[in-house]
């Protein structure tokens, strides 16, 4: 085996636990979920998190921002990247299941092009990867057919939401490109640590922590959620955005749609429909398009 595959098998690995451990998230919601309500797990999560990624970055002697711009960049990107989505996927899963949830959350490759090309008028994307972009919510109506979330009050509205995350995902991912100038860990830990701080009197004003009594598994559930689907989730995610690209780790989206899915059915007892599974096929079908993972045929003139 040549040396550069030796290499890379430990990094598509990493790649394969990244995708279980966010794909896990949706089941540890819901599990959290029975007792604590969306803005408490929130904010536990991003409180966990945001302490095991600060002392990392204490460790490492990493110098903080220091000049008030740059802090209120981060708490732009804490918002897009932690607190409202989050928020958005924790309520969604008030009204759907994990599995789907997961699978609606394949979507931010396919709002990162539809967002390059109609608002930062990105050249590079053509009509093949608009095509993509299509077949990709096309998927996501076919979910949200009425055989999906029959007989489940406001799932609609549930779907929406967590569609709506992976939107927040997107512009995050835009938005990062002004961090190029400072450790990825850094900011993953100062966006994190101002997120739990925005999140604190939301889940205070609503939800009144303090006056909850959380199940055990519940407990359990936020705290595997804090440390490894949020904290070691971001370390692994960025060691792999240096060694595979941006690209390479995309293709976790897969993954991590099909571990929520497992666990879901394994451990929740949750079934699959035929609009999931469909519109599953055309939400993968269009990101690998828009991608660029799959080739379309040049229709070429006939000379004579």
């Amino acid at each position: 085996m040549p040396q550069t595959s030796a290499k890379l098998i430990p990094e598509l690995c990493l790649l394969i636990i990244l995708s279980f451990l966010w794909g896990a998230s949706f089941t540890l919601i819901e599990v959290a979920i029975t007792t604590v309500p969306p803005a408490t797990i929130v904010l536990l999560r991003l409180l966990i998190g945001a302490v095991v990624l600060i002392t990392l970055v204490m460790i490492s002697g990493t110098v903080f921002p220091n000049t008030a711009k740059r802090w209120g960049e981060l708490l732009v990107q804490g918002i897009l990247q932690n607190a409202l989505p989050f928020t958005l996927i924790s309520w969604g899963q008030l009204h759907t299941s994990s599995g789907l949830a997961g699978l609606l959350n394949t979507t931010p490759p396919l709002f990162v092009f539809l967002i390059s090309y109609f608002v930062l008028q990105d050249k590079t994307v053509d009509a093949k990867k608009l095509l993509g972009i299509l077949i990709g919510f096309a998927g996501i109506g076919v979910i949200m057919g009425p055989a999906a979330f029959a007989g489940e009050e406001n799932s609609a509205l549930g779907q929406l939401a967590i569609t709506g995350a992976s939107l927040c995902y997107a512009l995050a991912a835009l938005n990062a490109k002004r961090f190029s100038d400072q450790p990825p860990l850094l900011t993953a830990a100062c966006s994190m640590t101002l997120a739990a701080c925005l999140m604190g009197p939301i889940a205070f004003t609503f939800d009144h922590p303090l006056k909850l009594s959380p199940s055990p598994e519940s407990l359990a559930s936020i705290l595997a959620l804090g440390v490894f689907s949020t904290a070691l989730a971001m370390v692994l995610y960025f060691r792999l955005v240096r060694t595979l690209g941006p690209l390479g780790v995309t293709t976790g989206s897969y993954l991590r749609a099909g571990f929520s899915v497992v666990l879901g059915v394994l451990f929740l007892g949750e079934t699959l429909t035929t609009n999931l599974l469909t519109g599953l096929l055309f939400i993968f079908t269009g990101v690998a398009l828009a991608a660029g993972q799959i080739k379309l045929p040049r229709l070429t003139k006939k000379t004579t």
